[in-house]
């Protein structure tokens, strides 16, 4: 199976992910997820996308992202200030039942937070 560098990181990754989305959690059942991520990994894929809003093998062979934007409608449960990043990010990982994920992602551009 084919893999790539992300970026500049030095993390190699699968060049096909296994996103999410909306489908965990919400429209499939835990058992079913679980033999999907099974297949993925078994199949090569060691990129498992998620985002803060979704709910959510060897986890050192594993590359997980999430992404951070659209975590709820208050004016401070979403966009990339440093409150949200921090808050989000912790949500994520507790959706997710995960200490750390190995790349987060804005998942837009905030007009509010420059960028630096």
């Amino acid at each position: 199976f084919p893999f790539r560098n992300l970026g500049k990181s030095g993390l190699r990754v699968s060049c096909l992910g296994l996103g999410t989305w909306v489908t965990f959690g919400g429209q499939i059942s835990d058992e079913v997820a679980e033999q999907l991520m099974t297949i993925a990994y078994e199949s090569g894929v060691n990129l498992f996308d998620t985002a803060e809003v979704y709910a959510a093998g060897k986890r050192s062979s594993l590359v997980i992202t999430t992404k951070l934007y659209w975590g709820g409608k208050a004016e401070t449960e979403r966009g990339l200030s440093r409150k949200h990043i921090i808050e989000g990010l912790k949500a994520s990982l507790q959706r997710l039942q995960l200490e750390y994920v190995d790349v987060v992602f804005a998942n837009r551009p905030d007009n509010n937070t420059p960028m630096e």
